[in-house]
């Protein structure tokens, strides 16, 4: 009994004070506190796995169970002998991955890898882990080996049998000095660890392509909404002769190797940015019933992945469904896509450069109504070029799926490059505000709204005073920036705040995956924040005025025509007149069976190419993601720990019997 109480109090002692892994001495006053104090919860942006029907791709951990192995530095770790955590510069990245692709026995011994966030881009050449030629299967042309994009090594589309995570800033000065404290103490009796759990359903359940996880329900389709808007709104009970369309369209997504941190800001929300700037502007005009052709925006989201949201919009005027009621394939006179145009800022000269798939007249037309909106705002820093004809077609753009699907549209691109990309961070990470210039969106944007105005009223002369009343508002820029490519403010800035109850801070420019019924009027929380944010901007900015604007939302939008704009923000919201829907984005190979909640895989189309070429992306599913570092003892120190401590209990309690005998003695002679 008193070998028990002598135990207790030592521990209660030893409660008080501990040694963190990081080497500080914290207090402990409860278990939180002691395992706070043992294990270092790592702030990261994991690579996840997912599928296509060809099979898998990006990272997860190779089984069922955590993945723990020491941190070493890539540079210093040589030949690695055993299971290992790797920590790698950006500028590692590539060579080590291309390491990993062609040696086996050093791809066995990679536990986890950690990648440190690169706060100094300029010492980078490029960093882009897509293609050369992104998507290029779905080029309407046969020239596939054309580097549009030469930083490209491809890695994001391999798959990888170990878990990837980016480090945030704080914690890559963590993650550097835990492998420096390996180095230093490589003969040492512990070292510190990571912890990876990045453990994927359709690991677990061994479903290694879309069509197997999708029967058993380990995975989601890749999908969300793309938002369309009409300028005026189309009146579908009018008698009026149906107008041309002007389709004036950008992207909303973009993809990375690590799922969560890809904002994209030049390719292709600079694009984004600018026609929604391009529509406030236009908004404004007093000319929109003169508009002799209809105007059209549309903002599409999956394009990253096969896209996804331009064939389904195509697919669905085919089907004339609800969700683009009111629009006519047969109409599309002309297709105007803004692309990556954030970096066309070259030595106080804005330059951008038109791509189009051929000389149509139509082609032309635009082509000269961008020339003649350069005119008009009387400034040599921005420069209208055609792209060079050498090139083999046009780049990498949602204009692909328009073309596949009737090769004889007209459609330009308005890009910040000729012949190859300028973007230097391709879908990665690094393709981030620093990465753009507003003062070229801006620039971008008055070419787009002006260029409209022009085509839709077949203007001739470029100094007409309507155009110069057409002004994009450098301000509206600006907070968009903030709003779409900062965490602060972010999604909780007052421009967002305006429309819709955010759920997150940070934005995010990952497609997602579909949850639920991909309906056209999907319910709250199945569209991602930045597509409601879309949604709502655009039918407020496209709406025409209302005799009684004052009306809220809580009794219905009774006219035709008639939307509710703003109701997450005070759950009144207001009634507008506006033609703005949204589109569901994902494969045209997938139908969602609403009976069983589950999804089924369609046979391909052999009379279209594009669902031919259809991978059908899916994410798997997991529990939990998690990483954290702590010290881990070696096995044999633990066992030699074991044995003494083994061996002190015993002459304790040896000792202790010889004590007893010797007190009970004594007591006896007394």
């Amino acid at each position: 009994m008193a070998s028990y109480n002598c135990s207790f109090l030592l521990i209660c002692f030893l409660a008080q004070l501990s040694v963190s892994f990081s080497g500080k001495i914290n207090s402990l006053n409860s278990v939180p506190d002691l395992e706070r104090s043992m294990y270092k919860v790592i702030d990261g942006f994991p690579c996840v796995r997912l599928l296509n029907l060809s099979g898998e791709i990006g990272c997860a951990n190779p089984g069922r169970e955590k993945v723990v192995a020491p941190v070493v530095r890539y540079g210093d770790a040589g030949i690695i002998n055993q299971l290992s955590t790797v920590l790698l510069s950006v500028d590692e990245v590539q060579s080590f991955f291309n390491r990993v692709a062609t040696d086996a026995d050093f791809e066995r011994n990679i536990g986890g890898v950690l990648i440190e966030a690169e706060t100094n881009k300029e010492k980078l050449k490029g960093f882009s882990p897509d293609e050369k030629f992104p998507q290029s299967k779905f080029s309407p042309y046969e020239n596939l080996t054309y580097e549009w994009n030469p930083n490209g090594s491809g890695i994001m589309w391999h798959s990888y049998n170990f878990p990837v995570f980016l480090l945030s800033e704080n914690n890559t000065s963590v993650l550097k000095e835990v492998a420096r404290k390996n180095e230093k103490n490589n003969r040492s009796y512990s070292q510190d660890v990571a912890e990876f759990q990045l453990v994927m359903q359709t690991t677990k359940s061994d479903t290694r392509d879309s069509d197997s996880c999708l029967k058993a329900s380990t995975c989601l389709p890749l999908g969300g909404h793309s938002v369309w808007s009409s300028l005026p709104p189309i009146i579908e009970s009018s008698s009026d002769i149906a107008k041309p369309t002007i389709l004036a369209m950008a992207t909303m997504d973009s993809a990375s190797f690590f799922r969560d941190k890809g904002l994209g800001a030049d390719s292709p929300l600079s694009g984004l940015i600018a026609l929604l700037a391009a529509a406030d502007a236009l908004s404004h005009s007093d000319y929109l019933k003169s508009f002799k052709k209809q105007l059209v925006f549309l903002v599409l989201t999956g394009e990253a992945w096969g896209y996804l949201g331009s064939r389904r919009f195509l697919h669905e005027l085919d089907l004339q469904s609800e969700a683009v009621a009111g629009l006519n394939s047969t109409l599309i006179e002309t297709v105007l896509e803004i692309g990556s145009i954030g970096k066309g800022f070259d030595g106080g000269v804005k330059n951008f450069f038109v791509h189009s798939h051929s000389g149509t007249k139509v082609a032309n037309e635009t082509f000269n109504a961008l020339q003649s909106a350069q005119v008009s705002l009387k400034s040599d820093n921005i420069k209208i070029s055609a792209a060079n004809i050498l090139n083999p077609g046009i780049p990498p753009s949602s204009l692909m799926s328009f073309l596949n699907k009737n090769s004889q549209i007209s459609g330009v691109i308005l890009e910040d490059f000729d012949a190859m990309f300028a973007n230097e961070f391709y879908h990665s990470h690094l393709d981030d505000i620093s990465n753009i210039n507003s003062k070229s969106i801006v620039a971008a944007a008055s070419l787009v709204a002006r260029s409209i105005y022009i085509l839709a009223t077949d203007l001739k002369n470029s100094t007409n005073l309507d155009l110069d009343a057409i002004r994009v508002n450098a301000s509206l820029v600006e907070e968009l920036l903030g709003c779409l490519l900062k965490c602060d403010p972010g999604l909780s800035c007052g421009l967002v705040k305006k429309y819709i109850s955010p759920t997150d801070s940070c934005p995010s420019s990952y497609v997602g995956v579909i949850v639920t019924d991909p309906s056209s009027t999907p319910q709250p929380g199945s569209s991602s924040d930045i597509s409601r944010f879309v949604w709502n901007f655009l039918a407020d900015k496209t709406a025409t005025k209302m005799e009684n604007t004052s009306l809220n939302c809580q009794k219905g939008c009774s006219s035709q025509g008639e939307l509710c704009i703003k109701a997450e923000t005070d759950k009144k919201g207001v009634c507008v007149r506006s033609t703005t829907r949204y589109v569901p984005a994902f494969s045209t190979r997938l139908q969602y069976k609403s009976e069983t909640g589950s999804w089924k895989l369609l046979s391909p189309n052999s009379s279209d190419p594009m669902s031919m070429a259809d991978p059908v992306w899916t994410e798997s599913n997991w529990d939990v993601i998690g990483l954290r570092v702590y010290t881990l003892q070696d096995t044999a120190y633990d066992r030699l720990i074991l044995l003494v401590g083994l061996g002190i209990t015993g002459f304790s309690y040896l000792a202790i019997e010889i004590f007893k005998a010797i007190v009970t003695k004594t007591l006896k002679r007394d």
